[in-house]
């Protein structure tokens, strides 16, 4: 199935009135004498393919069943992370913004529900350019969302994005995913604060490059003296497949291979230190953590 903006959006459309409201999931850990909450910028509506397409077909269906998963449509939720120390309010990402899909582009409520201002936010720091973590950069009138935050992203991911060559070979499926990116970060060019693997970008925060779901995609540790917790982004994009079966290629991914080798990478690092985590796409909030089980992983959600 050719995945592209018009069908992600005619299945958005295709939706239930009751699909199409935000779904609220809030979780919440203290690190240290800081806090990581998430915030709900509402849910993607997907055909199944988007993620299934290249899976064993003769595998999958009894695996989604085990979940309740829905074969033809999947709903994530879009859980954006807030880091809340006596300094800055840092938010990971930046939503979809207006123009992505219905179901999502609900950030501002959401922040408003936790008594959070755009004009609160000092820092917006980005996994990735993919439409629902960047798009929400700008409003309805193109003007910043969070005019005095400062920007930063990994430099892997910018230059990817930036290069006008990437359009043309991303393949027609996403080529409105980078003139989206590029639109979006030409409002930021001169401002960008760019980092690369392994730099601490903010105090406690350290950059972990996790390729695959996109070229440059970045994961978080998050820490305060022994208490930490990793913003995984997308690189673990869901609490299924993802999980129960890592080495099976997901269609999200612009590097399947390389997506496989980085979720276990995460995975072997997440259990063997018992690590919170913090995913986009995860359900009740986001924020739990991952156990082995005989076969795999799973997601074990719930505030920390």
């Amino acid at each position: 199935m050719e995945i592209t903006r018009r069908t992600l959006l005619g299945a958005a459309g295709a939706s239930t009135l009751a699909g199409l409201l935000p779904r609220r999931s809030l979780a919440r850990m203290e690190i240290g004498s800081a806090t990581l909450t998430t915030v709900s910028d509402g849910h993607l509506t997907l055909p199944g393919d988007f993620i299934f397409g290249p899976m064993p077909a003769d595998e999958l269906p009894g695996l989604l069943s085990r979940y309740d998963i829905d074969r033809q449509q999947l709903t994530p939720e879009c859980n954006l992370a807030l880091w809340q120390d006596a300094d800055r309010t840092v938010l990971f990402d930046a939503g979809s913004g207006p123009d992505f899909m219905a179901t999502a582009g609900f950030l501002l409520d959401g922040l408003g529900e936790i008594g959070i201002d755009p004009g609160d936010i000092t820092d917006v720091v980005f996994t990735h350019a993919h439409p629902d973590h960047i798009w929400g950069l700008i409003d309805d009138f193109d003007d910043l969302v969070f005019p005095g935050a400062t920007y930063r992203m990994g430099r892997r991911e910018w230059d990817y994005w930036w290069n006008p060559e990437t359009v043309n070979t991303i393949g027609e499926a996403r080529a409105a995913f980078a003139v989206g990116a590029r639109r979006r970060m030409e409002r930021i060019e001169d401002a960008v604060v760019l980092f690369d693997d392994g730099e601490e970008i903010l105090p406690g925060i350290a950059a972990l490059e996790t390729p695959g779901h996109t070229p440059g995609h970045m994961a978080f540790e998050i820490r305060q003296g022994s208490a930490a917790a990793l913003v995984v982004g997308d690189a673990i994009g869901n609490h299924h497949v993802a999980f129960a079966r890592p080495h099976w290629k997901s269609g999200s991914d612009q590097d399947p291979d390389l997506a496989i080798a980085t979720r276990k990478i995460l995975f072997d690092r997440l259990t063997g230190e018992d690590l919170p985590l913090l995913g986009f796409h995860l359900p009740g909030g986001g924020i739990g953590r991952a156990e082995v089980i005989e076969d795999g992983y799973r997601f074990v959600p719930g505030d920390i």
